[in-house]
């Protein structure tokens, strides 16, 4: 291995964040983009947008994709087997799970009763394996791009700032990535 890969720089730990992110913005809003300019084009070829459309998926996974194609460059196979192998490491305390699983469901119950909506949302009306299935869907889309944001990026931001202002600027980022969405 060599040193550059054992002690980036600052300029290409600096490249590899940019990077990262020409990637990740080119993939996620040349797809959505696409489909806000050309909508009739695209829905023609590809058909229309959905959550369950391999694009949508695609526009989804980009800071993942952006991410695993930056370690590739940068540390190669190793690199990515390193990178994967923290998948593995679980540190969280008990009260944090308690946090999770009980304070998080409890916040959204509470926000729904605001909002004059239901204590707990009604079966849906295609049943229990609808659900499931939606369930198991929103584990692979939505945490799927932490591998980037957060497996990435942050710690390549966190070589030039304070982990802090690390954190605001990639959520600031993560804020203007999703403006396609809206």
């Amino acid at each position: 291995m060599s040193v550059a890969r054992e002690h980036p720089t600052p300029a290409s730990t600096a490249r590899a964040l940019l990077a990262f992110l020409a990637l990740t913005f080119t993939i996620t809003w040349g797809v959505i983009g696409s489909y806000i300019f050309w909508p009739d084009a695209m829905a023609a070829r590809f058909g229309q947008i959905s959550g369950a459309h391999p694009l949508f998926f695609l526009a989804t996974w980009a800071p993942a994709i952006a991410g695993i194609t930056v370690v590739v460059a940068s540390a190669g196979p190793g690199g990515l087997r390193r990178f994967l192998s923290r998948l593995l490491i679980w540190r969280c305390p008990a009260p944090w799970w308690g946090f999770i699983l009980l304070v998080i469901p409890l916040v959204f119950m509470a926000g729904s009763l605001i909002k004059g909506g239901p204590l707990l949302a009604p079966m849906p009306p295609e049943g229990v394996g609808a659900m499931v299935s939606v369930m198991f869907m929103m584990l692979l889309l939505g945490p799927i791009e932490e591998f980037g944001w957060r497996g990435v990026a942050q710690p390549l931001l966190q070589r030039h700032v304070a982990p802090f202002w690390a954190g605001v600027l990639i959520g600031a980022i993560w804020g203007v990535w999703h403006l396609p969405a809206f």
